[in-house]
């Protein structure tokens, strides 16, 4: 793993960073492909989005734009992990509003996922753990990951390689790591996201995608019943693409939907080089 820290090569934070102390800060996962970091504007506008939300300081973006950009000279394909942090501070909850906020840039090496899932599809379970109601984080893709760190920490089959979550009021909502999507009557469908959950990247592209090529799409409350009822099942996030469901433990089996490898055809040739749209909902 290589890593910049504000701009500098390191291995290491102060201990007083706020997004270590707290979870106080926000990152973005984006996938490098032939020497390129895929959705990049749309990354970055949710990001700042974040930011803005809550309350940090300004940020140079086209610095962490050039930062990126040198990180993957040179690499042709792989993971850069996004994060900043409201910087470092004292003790307590208040900071320092003067604080400069903290930059942090890893490069990784692409993922590799055994048996074809892209094509031949996962299983996937249903999760005890559920997402908690919050409005103000709805959306976001910030430090605090316990959610799922619990979710994924229920399972150990590596057969099974996702698990779907439900929020408090027993509504789907998503994945571990992934947006989720139903296909019934040729519909897409895909969970509002105005109470809990990730806005993902792919999400965004996905739905893009479907309203420029006539594929209805819709948002809305979804619930298990609908999951087991669908006709397809899908989960997305930036690096995985689109991964067809097959089979969910103890709720259904799907196929490997018309719908799902047309989008996968569709996102692989999109040219998405100026589109900062993402979808908070």
């Amino acid at each position: 793993m290589h890593c910049l820290v504000d701009g500098e090569p390191a291995s290491s934070l102060p201990l007083d960073d706020r997004g270590l102390q707290f979870g106080d800060g926000l990152f973005e996962t984006l996938a490098v492909q032939s020497g390129e970091a895929r959705f990049l504007a749309r990354h970055i506008a949710r990001l700042a989005a974040g930011c803005e939300r809550l309350g940090f300081p300004a940020i140079d973006w086209q610095l962490i734009r050039d930062e990126i950009k040198a990180l993957i000279a040179d690499r042709h394909t792989g993971v850069v992990k996004l994060i900043v942090t409201r910087g470092s501070s004292q003790r307590g909850y208040a900071g320092n509003s003067n604080a400069p906020v903290r930059r942090i840039l890893c490069f990784s090496d692409f993922p590799q996922w055994p048996g074809n899932p892209a094509s031949r599809g996962i299983r996937a379970r249903l999760c005890r753990t559920q997402l908690a109601i919050q409005p103000q984080l709805a959306g976001l893709k910030h430090l605090n990951r316990l959610e799922q760190v619990l979710a994924r920490r229920e399972w150990q089959d590596e057969t099974v390689r996702e698990g779907l979550l439900c929020d408090t009021q027993g509504q789907m909502i998503e994945g571990t790591m992934s947006n989720l999507f139903l296909v019934n009557d040729g519909v897409l469908q895909t969970p509002r996201l105005d109470a809990c959950g990730v806005a993902g990247i792919m999400r965004s592209v996905i739905i893009d995608i479907a309203a420029a090529t006539s594929i209805p799409v819709e948002t809305g409350s979804f619930s298990r019943q609908d999951v087991q009822q669908a006709d397809e099942v899908f989960v997305c996030n930036s690096l995985i693409g689109i991964w067809p469901v097959v089979v969910i433990d103890n709720v259904g089996e799907y196929p490997v939907g018309t719908v799902a490898c047309r989008l996968q055809t569709l996102v692989q040739n999109h040219d998405d080089h100026h589109s900062n749209h993402w979808y908070a909902m």
